[in-house]
Parts: structure tokens; C-alpha cells; sequence
């Protein structure tokens, strides 16, 4: 097996981690939502089920840890960063522009222009900025990954350097939360970096092969993940039974164990790709998409054909953001991205590759300073 070869069996799990984050939102959230009233009082026949949704975003978290670092391996921090805003960047956009067209039409939501503008660099989480979307909070703790990932990339990923720093990251998390300080909990997040370590651990045993200390990795990370999901369900998400929390976490674990040492390799189906490719853009747009949907379709629909309608819709708009700003805006960042990164290279190779895409200068009738393709004027986030 390749290093990289596309395991669909993790498309899956990401679109049945996104669906179980939509069903919580839509059935079995417990505040103000959507709805009239909260979800949970809509749907009480599935709210028992669907409220434990939210551990979609655990299993997300695994999957992050295992993914990452198998795009991570062989790039260095400028590579890595690139293929993190390529992939991460245009949905989001799109996301956050959504917001502000629902409150600009139905005064919905959260997407005025003052929090739309800081929430475009999806670093609001760090300027204490409210969120357009509550989604978004999970993008914040992605980046504390994808920093910490970079800063592996520049020292350079190895077998070795990986389980140093797995080590050094739950080690510092815990001390760091032992000491209550602050600034390296935010750094280290030591609540969720369970998830991460754990699916790193689970990449290494899938790419070289199990030992007994990788199982070690992913055994303690499990137990971490038990402690923390228990206090979640004690301080977030109360109510929820903590005895539903541990078992739901142990599947989580259970199914990427068995992706790591191919158990699951036969899921083939051709349309798990495409599953995968709708799993961001649905978790970024379908609370907003609903809003204005159920507003405008309940009560005069009976509650189950409108949730049919939602979901569809937000399926719909998934897959459109895909087609329509995804995969166009990639096609357009992605050179462009990779000339400005070349050009900061002292390889004559890499400079000429960003003359190239920048243009031929050598006609201007005065001499002018090579301009990084990012400087180019272009077209807005769409």
C-alpha cells in the first residue's frame, strides 16, 4: 500500500461524523437552534439517540490526527501549509459569506459585517471574536493541530521524531493543565489533543506496522479521551449519560483501529469519494442553510418532511460549494500559492518557476522587482 493511497473507509467515517453533527443540530440540540423551539422538543422519539451526536466531532478529531500527518509526511511547513489553506480556506469562505447573506436577508444568524470581517481569517478564535457559525469553534482547535504539525514538518517527520513529539505533546498538555497554565492550554489544548495523538499513533501502526508502543499511544490517548468526554458530559453537554459518552468513544476508537490494520480496506464503494468531498462544506453550511429553510417551511410542513427538506438542502449546497468554489478556487490558489513559496527559495529553479507563472518581465522598459504571485490582485473570496 502506498503512503498516500486514498482510504475510502475514512470517507465514510467522515460523512457519518458530519451527518451525526447535522442530526444533533436539527433533532436533538438542547438550546435555541433552528426550530421554534429546541430540537430536542421537536424530535423526542430520536433526541435520545441524536443528542449524542456531538461526539461526531471526537471522531472527526481522530480522523484529523490520522490524516494530517499522512498528507504532513514528506513536506516540509510551507508545503504543508499550503495543501491546509487549499483545502480549509474557499468552503469556509463561501461558509461565512452565507452568514452574512441569511442576516443581511432575514436578519438570521450572526454574519453582520463586524464579526464577518475578522471571521474571514478563521483566526477569530484567537482576537476573541464571536463566531458567524458556532461550527466554527472545532476549525480553531484544527489549527492548533495544523501549528504544532508545521513546527514537526520544519524538524522533519520521521517514525522517530513523530513519537518524540506525540510524547512531548501529551506530556506538556498534562503538566499544562496540571499548573492551570493558561497560555499552554490554549497552545497545547490538552482536552482534544487526545484525538489528535491517537490518530497520529494509529497512522504510524497503519503506515509501519503495530508495536507495543504505539498501542501504548493510542491506549492512553483512549483513556485520556474517556476522562475528557466524561467531563464534557458533565460541564457542556449536561445531561448526557457518561456511561453512552465512554461507549460511543470506545466505538470511535474501535473503527479507526480497525482502518489502521486494514480491516476495513474491502469499503470500496466508488461514491465514498464523493461522500468525503461533500463532509466540510456540509458541516459549514447547514446550520446557517437552515435557518431561513425552516422558517419559511415550518409549521406549514409536518416536522418530518421539513427535516427531509433541510438535509436535503444542505446536501445539495454541499455538494455545489464543492463543484462551484472548492475545486475551482484550489485549481487558482494552489500555483499561486506554490510560485509565492518558491520564490522565497534560494534555488534558481524555484525563482524561475515563479517568473514563469508571474510572467515574463524581461521586455518592461524598466527593470522591475520580481512581484510574488500572492501580491497579483485577484478575484475576492467568494
Amino acid at each position: 500500500m502506498t503512503p498516500r493511497e486514498r482510504l475510502s473507509e475514512l470517507d465514510l467515517l467522515r460523512f457519518l461524523a458530519a451527518l451525526a453533527v447535522v442530526l444533533y443540530h436539527f433533532t436533538g440540540f438542547g438550546g435555541a437552534g433552528a426550530w421554534p423551539e429546541p430540537a430536542r422538543d421537536v424530535f423526542p422519539e430520536v433526541a435520545a439517540l441524536t443528542r449524542f451526536g456531538y461526539l461526531g466531532v471526537d471522531l472527526f478529531f481522530v480522523i484529523s490526527g490520522f490524516v494530517i500527518l499522512m498528507s504532513a509526511w514528506g513536506r516540509g511547513p510551507g508545503e504543508f501549509g499550503i495543501s491546509r489553506l487549499v483545502r480549509l480556506m474557499p468552503a469556509y469562505w463561501a461558509s461565512v459569506l452565507l452568514g452574512l447573506l441569511v442576516y443581511g436577508l432575514f436578519r438570521q444568524g450572526h454574519g453582520v459585517p463586524g464579526l464577518v470581517v475578522p471571521n474571514l481569517t478563521m483566526l477569530q478564535g484567537g482576537l476573541g471574536v464571536r463566531n458567524v457559525d458556532a461550527v466554527y469553534w472545532t476549525l480553531w482547535i484544527e489549527l492548533h493541530f495544523y501549528v504544532l504539525i508545521a513546527v514537526l514538518a520544519g524538524i522533519g517527520i520521521t517514525y522517530r521524531s513523530c513519537l518524540v513529539f506525540m510524547a512531548v505533546w501529551m506530556f506538556a498538555g498534562l503538566f499544562a493543565n496540571q499548573a492551570d497554565h493558561k497560555l499552554l492550554q490554549v497552545m497545547l489544548v490538552p482536552t482534544w489533543s487526545p484525538y489528535f495523538i491517537a490518530g497520529m499513533a494509529l497512522y504510524l501502526i497503519h503506515r509501519f506496522g503495530p508495536s507495543l508502543l504505539l498501542w501504548g499511544y493510542v491506549a492512553v490517548s483512549y483513556l485520556m479521551a474517556l476522562r475528557w468526554g466524561a467531563w464534557r458530559a458533565e460541564t457542556v453537554f449536561r445531561g448526557a449519560d457518561e456511561m453512552v459518552v465512554a461507549g460511543v468513544i470506545t466505538a470511535i476508537f474501535g473503527v479507526m483501529i480497525l482502518v489502521a490494520t486494514g480491516r476495513l480496506s474491502r469499503v470500496r464503494w466508488r461514491g465514498l469519494t464523493t461522500l468525503g468531498a461533500l463532509t466540510y462544506p456540509l458541516y459549514l453550511v447547514h446550520s446557517q442553510l437552515a435557518l431561513p429553510l425552516l422558517d419559511a417551511l415550518y409549521p406549514a410542513l409536518d416536522r418530518w418532511t421539513a427535516l427531509a427538506v433541510v438535509v436535503t438542502a444542505s446536501l445539495l449546497s454541499a455538494h455545489a460549494v464543492h463543484r462551484l468554489i472548492e475545486r475551482p478556487a484550489a485549481a487558482w490558489m494552489r500555483p499561486r500559492l506554490r510560485a509565492s513559496l518558491a520564490a522565497a527559495s534560494p534555488r534558481p529553479e524555484a525563482t524561475e518557476a515563479a517568473v514563469r507563472l508571474n510572467g515574463d518581465r524581461s521586455r518592461d522598459p524598466v527593470p522591475a522587482d520580481p512581484v510574488p504571485a500572492d501580491a497579483v490582485p485577484g478575484p475576492r473570496a467568494r
